[in-house]
């Protein structure tokens, strides 16, 4: 059976976020949603922005998806969980917004799980959340995370005390997967300085 379908990891009573903005990388958000709505989680879909965000396939529009809860009514505590999607727009505008900035590093503080992929880790970085910490990315931002001082591997999936992260969409199986398997886990507490 397919871990990410697994019946045995249920993730019932468990809230997860999925930060995003226009420009998300669709399968990226879609697919990882879709894998923890079938494990039991009650998934939101957190913005800046109201209303629906654009979503994209590569360089093409892709579809529209609601916004479930505008960032400004969004509180850290409601929450279990953080997903980033990728994409190149979408991480590059919310590491831009310093409440979404702020948002992350508290989920960080609170030593909760985050899943982050392809160049969703750039606001990792901004929010301070990626020193001393091994992860993975699309490799064009390796340079930015070795700069912030985290330790880039080139993996399909890379999991460090909670901190699940990705490289590109043909490895959100694993993604997903690791992901449930940290939500399930709970809390990593930690010494967070951010």
């Amino acid at each position: 059976m397919n871990s990410i379908t697994d019946s045995s990891t249920t993730l019932s009573h468990k809230r997860v976020a999925i930060l995003a903005t226009d420009g998300f990388e669709q399968a990226e958000l879609e697919e990882p949603m879709h894998a923890l709505e079938r494990a039991g989680a009650t998934v939101s879909i957190v913005s800046p922005k109201k209303g629906k965000i654009q979503g994209m396939r590569h360089a093409d529009k892709g579809d529209e998806f609601d916004v479930d809860i505008p960032l400004s009514h969004a509180k850290e505590a409601d929450f279990d969980a953080l997903v980033l999607p990728g994409g190149l727009m979408n991480p590059d505008e919310l590491r831009s917004t310093p409440e979404a900035v702020e948002w992350v590093r508290s989920f960080g503080r609170a030593g909760k799980p985050i899943g982050a992929i392809c160049h969703g880790p750039w606001i990792l970085i901004e929010a301070g959340l990626v020193e001393n910490r091994t992860l993975t990315s699309w490799p064009a931002i390796q340079t930015d995370i070795k700069n912030a001082g985290g330790n880039w591997v080139d993996e399909e999936v890379v999991v460090d005390n909670g901190l699940v992260t990705s490289r590109k969409p043909a490895d959100i199986p694993a993604f997903s997967a690791k992901v449930i398997e940290e939500i399930a886990e709970g809390i990593h507490p930690r010494s967070v300085t951010v």
